[in-house]
């Protein structure tokens, strides 16, 4: 068996994992506190896109009923613009 020659120090053993262990659990709170905004952020972008999708159908819905509006004035114009049959055309 191999032996270095040197002696473990127990309590900087102790103290240096205590460090390193405080470093892991600051860097997971920030990490979970990163992840919340992100959720946070994703929620806010999700409702906006749905307010915007929202929007963009209604616009969609008013011009296709603005489309057959002008559809149907445009078969008054014609009705009204027909020649009574029984006149000349000269």
């Amino acid at each position: 068996m191999w032996h270095s020659g040197r002696r473990v120090d127990v309590a900087r053993s102790w103290a240096l994992a205590r460090q390193q262990f405080a470093a892991v659990v600051a860097e997971r709170d920030r990490l979970r506190w990163e992840l919340a905004q992100t959720k946070q952020s994703l929620h806010e972008c999700r409702s906006a896109l749905a307010e915007l999708r929202a929007a963009v159908l209604a616009r969609q819905r008013a011009e296709h009923a603005l489309a057959e509006l002008y559809q149907e004035r445009a078969i008054a114009r014609a009705r009204a613009a027909e020649r009574d049959p029984n006149t000349m055309l000269n």
